[in-house]
């Protein structure tokens, strides 16, 4: 199992996060991505990171549909896989209607069609085509006019995989059918198959490939507590975290990430977490979200616990676990994901060690994990 971490350029100090990932890559993180939301933008700070690092992987986690033209992302993707010598991975999402409407006046509708879309293009882009194309959301040349089918005149000289930030059914059919990755989050090994892979596995099917094809890459935060009191400190503190993603993520009739809690065994409390954070009532809306709900999209616990959860997401088919490390300081963050990389590569041998006893989880949540399948 692979190792990642994400990263923003915005709400941190900057030379806090260079130093972070520069770090990270001599704890031996294999991949770094880089967010922009709706605050810093992906590419500018990818650029600066492939400068300060070696070996480490980059990837746009994610760059947003609607925010670019598909030749613009292109034209990034290539200069960023090249600057990095082809270390560069192309994250792609779809957001949502509140940053794509609300920041970029784009409409949102059909996610599906300009995703789709978006990759076809990317990759005439990449192998050096001439962009002519035909499509329900883009048409190149512009029709009407007097332009002909052009190259781009940047080659790419490596590689350049493509993974999609995808949720809904539709979006995760077509990740199987087009991308080289998943980028997942609001994960629950427990309730994967029908939730997430049952989808993932009917795309790659209609491409003639195997899940052997796609990279599963699943984020959690990692922090660790030495017994219950700091357990349940650690997953209080998360509470409301988790209640914005439900309540406040999208738009009242859009949420993505509801959607997913609700596919997964969550759909009375995901319901109710959002109509208290769209009614203003943010802690009650915090006060609905169960210990066992947070525990089941992170690693958290005591090392037993935490080593013991990624067995079962790598039993699950994550094949890169990407951790957000809990610390108050860059040192604490530092000293977090070294402990969490050691588990990694622990669990790894233990799978891979004839006759290994795996350990059994402790803590809040030991047991059967609510919401799974």
């Amino acid at each position: 199992m692979r190792t990642a971490t994400t990263v923003e350029a915005s709400g941190a100090d900057w030379q806090d996060t260079v130093t972070y990932v520069t770090e990270a890559e001599k704890l031996g993180l294999d991949t770094c991505w880089v967010a922009e939301a709706w605050g810093a933008e992906a590419p500018s700070p990818l650029g600066y990171l492939a400068a300060r690092t070696h070996r480490i992987r980059l990837g746009s986690g994610v760059i947003q549909l609607g925010t670019r033209t598909p030749v613009a992302i292109a034209r990034a993707a290539i200069t960023l896989s090249n600057i990095s010598d082809g270390r560069f991975l192309l994250g792609l999402g779809p957001s949502g209607p509140q940053v794509v409407e609300g920041l970029h006046g784009v409409p949102f509708d059909r996610p599906l069609a300009r995703m789709r879309e978006t990759v076809e293009i990317v990759r005439q882009a990449v192998a050096g085509e001439k962009l002519a194309y035909e499509g329900r959301e883009f048409t190149l040349p512009l029709p009407g006019g007097d332009a002909r089918p052009m190259r781009l005149a940047i080659r790419a000289e490596h590689d350049l995989p493509v993974h999609l930030a995808t949720l809904s059914p539709r979006m995760l059919r077509l990740t199987g059918r087009v991308a080289d990755g998943w980028l997942g989050t609001s994960f629950v090994p427990e309730g994967a198959k029908e939730a997430y892979f049952d989808h993932l596995d009917a795309g790659l099917a209609e491409a003639g490939r195997t899940r052997a094809d796609l990279d599963i890459c699943q984020g959690a935060e990692v922090a660790f507590a030495d017994d219950e009191d700091g357990l349940r400190a650690l997953v209080g503190g998360r509470k409301k975290e988790l209640a914005f993603s439900l309540g406040g993520m999208g738009t009242a009739a859009t949420n993505f990430y509801n959607d997913a809690y609700s596919r997964q065994g969550w759909s009375e409390v995901a319901a109710a977490v959002r109509d208290r954070w769209q009614a203003g009532d943010r802690d009650g809306a915090a006060a609905l979200i169960s210990d066992d709900m947070v525990l089941a999209t992170t690693l958290i616990g005591t090392e037993d616990r935490v080593r013991e959860r990624l067995r079962v997401w790598r039993a699950a088919g994550v094949t890169t676990v990407r951790l957000y490390p809990a610390g108050a300081t860059l040192a604490d963050r530092l000293t977090t994901l070294g402990r969490a990389l050691d588990l990694v590569r622990d669990a790894e041998r233990r799978e891979q060690s004839p006759g290994s006893v795996r350990g059994e989880g402790s803590g809040l949540g030991q047991g059967r994990v609510e919401g799974g399948a």
